[in-house]
């Protein structure tokens, strides 16, 4: 099967969706025969990394249109959040796609790939005109968005400076919004707040399609694991207000149970002043620890150190770092608004939304809990490895993919499932 994938974002050297969208491509490129069309910014790191696996690339040099908003949609998101960065984004991804589009218009015309699809950008705000100009099934996704702000939170979508999201069903009206949905063959969506997020009748070509994955060579059990009677309680992420890193501290200060063990912070950012002035008030600095950043590869080794994952995230789109910590074997306690609770259902702790006090009442009880109870935590740690293996190593992920361009080209008459029972 010939691919053209088009991704904006691909790097093997960043996190989040650039990261994600590189091993994607990687890993279909073992099942397929990968065209990776990519803006010439992404040359400088993938070709010291030896390019990407199996596929062709081509650099598309849209440099003198993305330089320029780049720069501004970078400098506004520093001061209105994400969501204006992803408005700016959508006229440079514009440009790059028609770059796209005048490179290899005469290859699609003449029936040298069987399959167009849009890795990235994952923003369902930033529609594709390759799926209307595309003569060949057209694939967009994974999506991932339309996760409604929790009410209870308020205070923090002000500190996250997210103004934006006021004005976010304005995407609905840009050029190529109903085209991208109405032409697409395929739509990998994540989670149902995205796939409700879409048009009526787009929605049967949807298919429940988590972007996150792992790298079983990083991510896995270690085989050494001991019963400790100090437990390590892990965070992973930047520590923002959106992530609610403070539920934690508080927890922990409530818990005299909890004081016994230890909650390390790994991460870093602009509340880590606030939580180290909390953790010194509370008298916490002997079971409270922050490491700061740590590169990539340490994260794994961190994990399979620790025993729980605890993650008060409020508004997580994808949550790649939770699939980490269950491929780690990790029992997982989250928020229950958004993916984490997605992820862990059914295996984990899934705390309900509800005001701040409230919720780190509840996270208190249930961290509680997984610190008294070995054979919880043994019982979920083991269904947590095995569903983050099965299904979201970058090769299953992959593999269910191709199935994905097979039912978009009508040689598969099922639409294919990701399960996750």
């Amino acid at each position: 099967m010939r691919v053209l994938l088009v991704a904006e974002d691909c790097n093997p050297n960043r996190d989040s969706t650039p990261g994600v969208a590189y091993r994607a491509c990687k890993a279909i490129a073992n099942h397929a025969d990968v065209t990776l069309a990519t803006p010439i910014k992404n040359q400088v790191d993938i070709d010291p990394a030896g390019g990407c696996g199996k596929a062709n690339i081509v650099y598309i040099d849209n440099s003198r249109v993305h330089k320029p908003l780049y720069a501004f949609a970078t400098w506004l998101r520093k001061r209105a959040g994400w969501t204006s960065y992803v408005a700016i984004a959508y006229l440079f991804e514009q440009a790059f796609e028609w770059g796209v589009w005048r490179r290899f218009k005469s290859d699609l015309r003449a029936g040298r790939f069987d399959v167009v699809h849009r890795i990235t950008p994952m923003s369902p705000t930033i529609p594709s005109p390759l799926a209307k100009w595309c003569p060949v099934p057209f694939v967009i996704g994974p999506i991932n968005g339309g996760l409604a702000w929790p009410k209870e939170f308020e205070a923090e979508r002000r500190r996250e400076r997210e103004w934006m999201t006021y004005l976010r069903g304005a995407y609905r009206y840009l050029p190529y919004h109903r085209a991208t949905f109405r032409n697409a063959a395929a739509i990998l969506a994540g989670f149902e707040h995205s796939i409700s997020d879409l048009p009526e009748n787009a929605k049967d070509k949807a298919i429940n399609f988590p972007e996150v994955g792992i790298d079983p060579a990083l991510f896995n059990v270690s085989p050494e694991r001991v019963t400790k009677d100090r437990l390590t309680f892990i965070f992973v992420g930047r520590l923002v207000p959106i992530k609610c890193p403070d539920i934690l501290v508080d927890a922990f200060s409530s818990s005299g149970v909890l004081k016994q063990h230890r909650l390390v912070f790994v991460g870093d950012g602009p509340e880590r002043a606030r939580l180290e002035e909390m953790v010194k008030l509370n008298g916490l600095e002997a079971c409270v620890e922050f490491t700061g950043w740590r590169d990539y590869d340490e994260i794994g080794d961190l994990m399979r150190a620790a025993d729980v994952f605890a993650f008060p995230s409020i508004h997580e789109l994808g949550a790649g770092v939770v699939i980490e910590a269950m491929a780690c074997g990790l029992p997982c306690i989250v928020a229950g608004h958004g993916a984490p609770g997605h992820l862990v259902k059914g295996i984990g702790s899934v705390i309900p939304i509800s005001a701040k006090p409230e919720m780190t009442e509840a996270f208190a009880t249930g961290m509680e809990a997984l610190a008294t109870d070995d054979s919880l935590r043994q019982n979920w740690a083991g269904l947590a490895s095995q569903r983050a293996l099965t299904h979201f190593s970058w090769d299953a992920k992959a593999r269910k993919t191709v199935e994905v361009y097979e039912w978009a080209l009508g040689r598969r008459d099922a639409k294919p499932v990701f399960d996750l029972s």
